[in-house]
């Protein structure tokens, strides 16, 4: 079920680029595993899916310490993606595992990234995740402080900025996220166009709006319950 799940998700990747005249090469899936049991992820992984995303710190952490104490072959393979909300206390335990943290949202936050992967020696990848829909209960920094803290987090000499993320409302119909999703793209835009150091990837898109996010310039999509739904 999982490999026919997958090749689903990847078939409407690829007719979705279609619409838009885009090259399904261009999009990075990360595989959400959340509540997963490690032999699904390492089934996953032989598919050919080395991004995996993680919600949580903690269960994070676990699986990663798994993976690598039971010597599973492809471990040094996987690319680890927090997707989820990540506390500052939480830090210096995310810089050790996650190659491309998806969610920072606050000066604090960065701060405390920094702080921590200086303490390892490490420049961590990061995205900056902008609340789109105005919603209170997600989170993100608002579109209108988004430049003032790109301009804040470039001075951090441990984290490099590649991108943005967002998360759309959930609706009923898909066709209703892609206001948010376009807006993402227009600040992605806009900053390229002012700067000499473009952002390259944007992130948005998850199992049930995935392709009107790649419609709309995605170029990663965080997508688990698609993959996984129906998977024993």
């Amino acid at each position: 079920m999982l490999k026919e799940n997958l090749a689903k998700v990847k078939a409407k990747i690829a007719e979705a680029c279609r619409r838009v005249d885009r090259d399904p090469g261009e999009i990075t899936l990360v595989c959400v595993t959340k509540g997963v049991e490690i032999e699904k992820i390492k089934e996953v992984v032989s598919l050919g899916i080395m991004d995996i995303g993680e919600n949580r710190v903690q269960e994070a952490f676990k699986k990663y310490n798994e993976l690598q104490t039971t010597g599973y072959k492809l471990t040094a393979k996987i690319r680890w993606h927090m997707v989820g909300h990540l506390q500052s206390n939480k830090a210096k335990y995310a810089v050790r595992i996650f190659d491309l943290i998806h969610s920072v949202d606050s000066f604090k936050l960065a701060e405390e990234i920094n702080k921590q992967a200086e303490r390892i020696n490490k420049i961590q990848d990061i995205l900056i995740q902008v609340n789109t829909s105005g919603e209170k209960t997600k989170f993100g920094i608002e579109p209108k402080g988004l430049f003032s803290l790109i301009g804040e987090i470039k001075k951090f000499k441990n984290l490099s900025l590649k991108g943005l993320m967002t998360i759309a409302p959930v609706v009923l119909n898909p066709e209703d996220a892609r206001p948010y999703f376009r807006k993402l793209k227009e600040l992605f835009d806009e900053f390229n166009y002012l700067t000499n150091h473009p952002l390259t990837i944007l992130s948005m898109g998850m199992s049930q709006d995935f392709e009107v996010a790649i419609e709309e310039g995605a170029n990663m999509v965080r997508i688990g319950r698609a993959i996984f739904k129906g998977s024993k």
